[in-house]
């Protein structure tokens, strides 16, 4: 039976769907009303939040600890400021992506690692050597999302940091209304956003803070379907849906490089010492990865018309799509598959993330994709469009850096 998070009084209260699934061992919220449609729209035009608490958590800390995080994860930690996030891949012996996450830098030596699987026996076998002590800390730290351009209005008034100096990917100790915790300027929705880290003892205080603070800017609680069609959006991947970890794997064909994975910018094979390395070496001496993720755009007209031989009006799904879609070329040849997709409502666009063999990855690329209108296979038009599809200025912009630099240039 899934566990319950710390927020779990307040979001069950609210969940009129009965749309639950299960996240990490946890039960989490698909949407709380009987589509996502409101909680999308409070992603992108106000502020949503969700539950995170289901990711996995790990304190690293010691003198050797930057040093670890450095061999096991491909970004070089030892160069991560005290206050700063960093997005990253992890690789096993044979250069194959096994998750992607991210490391803060607490300060003070002490490193905060979030996960979508459990690595500790992992952290552990490759512990040996390091002056480092790991601890899985996912069931001692709630963490709330609040993402959307309204986000730094509604939380200012109750946390005690200046949020107009955390920068993005920024992250800091700040009392959350009057509670101890943290908070970071990350997030999943491309979006405006921060995440909130706390004692499970003051989750609900804080939930309920941040519902009051947010009432009069639309805040919205928010499910994981929502923040599934926003990170598709952003061109965020999935582990388990856009790539699988190698862990995971059933079969040699199913493992994805960070390259294949589109997380090859996360890998720089200039710096030594780190799990995978030299396998990734190898295969950029063989000519590269043989997979790229890349974004597609459906074409409208086409479904339209698809669509109208049926005498059906176009049928688009109430949430995000995570099934492997195949996709062609002009001479009919699979060439890959697409991963993840979704109609986007405000760029009104049909748009999938998909893993395509090189050669066909190029922008402007015209092929074929899968689509099944009353139980028959036909196919439509994708095109190779650049990603992200969506990435406001707002997500990075901060105010206090755009102030002192007005004022530098004045």
């Amino acid at each position: 039976m899934p566990r319950q998070s710390p927020f779990h009084p307040r979001t069950a209260a609210l969940c009129s769907s009965y749309a639950w699934k299960e996240w990490a061992g946890y039960a989490a919220i698909c949407n709380y009303d009987a589509h996502s449609e409101r909680e999308y729209f409070a992603f992108r035009h106000t502020a949503g939040m969700i539950d995170v608490s289901p990711l996995y958590k790990y304190d690293v800390r010691g003198k050797d600890a930057a040093a670890f995080l450095a061999h096991v994860w491909t970004r070089d930690i030892t160069r991560l400021p005290p206050g700063r996030v960093v997005y990253g891949t992890m690789c096993n012996e044979d250069g194959y992506a096994l998750d992607d996450g991210t490391v803060a830098n607490l300060g003070d030596g002490r490193f905060r690692v979030s996960s979508s699987e459990p690595w500790l026996g992992w952290y552990g076998r490759h512990a040996r050597g390091f002056d480092v002590t790991i601890e899985d800390e996912t069931d001692k730290i709630a963490a709330l999302s609040v993402q959307g351009p309204r986000a730094r209005e509604i939380l200012q008034p109750m946390v005690e940091a200046d949020l107009d100096a955390v920068r993005f990917f920024g992250v800091r100790t700040a009392a959350l209304a009057g509670k101890p915790g943290w908070i970071s300027r990350t997030g999943y929705t491309g979006d405006l956003g921060y995440e909130l880290w706390m004692d499970p003892e003051d989750a609900l205080h804080v939930w309920d803070s941040v519902i009051a603070a947010g009432t009069d800017y639309g805040l919205q609680p928010a499910g994981l379907d929502a923040m599934d069609v926003t990170r598709i959006e952003a061109g965020f991947v999935l582990q388990g849906i856009d790539y699988v970890s190698a862990k995971n794997c059933i079969t040699e064909s199913l493992k994805s490089t960070p390259e294949d994975a589109g997380l090859g910018w996360t890998v720089k094979l200039d710096r030594e010492g780190w799990i995978g390395r030299d396998a990734l070496l190898r295969e950029r001496d063989r000519g590269g990865s043989t997979w790229q993720l890349v974004g597609l755009e459906l074409s409208w007209p086409e479904l339209e018309a698809l669509y109208d031989k049926y005498k059906l009006p176009p049928h688009l799904a109430p949430a995000a799509c995570r099934l492997a879609v195949p996709v062609y070329d002009a001479g009919g040849k699979q060439v890959g598959q697409a991963t993840s997709s979704t109609w986007s409502p405000v760029q009104k666009r049909y748009l999938a993330l998909a893993q395509l063999h090189r050669p066909f990855g190029e922008i402007g690329t015209e092929l074929q994709i899968e689509h099944t209108p009353e139980f028959e296979r036909c196919r439509i038009t994708a095109t190779v469009v650049e990603k992200p599809f969506y990435n406001p200025p707002a997500k990075t912009f901060t105010p206090a850096r755009a102030a002192k630099s007005k004022g530098a240039a004045a």
